[in-house]
């Protein structure tokens, strides 16, 4: 089997530049790339966060995100993508530096004994944030 390793994944949302700005505050991001792809045709942004890279898709006259699609257990009933994940060392911290910030918190959780916990971006699309210090070995944490 070959070798694979994660790169990124998209979003389309309304606006490009609010939505860079909302994952720069949010979750600490930077633009790596800009362009304009002319076959979609849409705008586009990469942002990146350390190995962690999302594309960006601005389109005119998409279609806004369903309300259904914006809770994460009414979501599962849409085949298709579901969400971000991102792991932090402690969930609970960063909910609340996020909540600071004025993030749209949908909630906090402890499944299976991790903690963990949903949010919006500024657009809508779910993002989950799941407690799994042991990504941070160099600090000697462990699960």
């Amino acid at each position: 089997m070959f070798a694979i390793k994660p790169h990124h994944g998209g979003i389309s949302v309304p606006n490009l530049d609010e939505s860079i700005g909302w994952y720069r505050l949010m979750l600490g991001f930077e633009v790596e790339s800009r362009a304009f792809i002319e076959q979609i045709p849409a705008h586009i942004a990469f942002i990146r966060c350390g190995d962690y890279r999302i594309e960006l898709f601005q389109l005119e006259q998409a279609n806004a995100l369903p309300p259904e699609r914006r809770e994460p257990h009414l979501d599962l009933r849409t085949h298709g993508h579901k969400h971000l994940c991102f792991a932090v060392q402690d969930a609970l911290a960063a909910f609340a530096e996020l909540r600071g910030k004025g993030a749209d918190i949908v909630f906090e959780n402890v499944i299976g004994g991790t903690p963990m916990g949903f949010l919006r971006d500024n657009s809508g699309n779910l993002l989950e944030l799941i407690q799994f210090p042991a990504l941070w070995p160099e600090q000697g944490v462990h699960p």
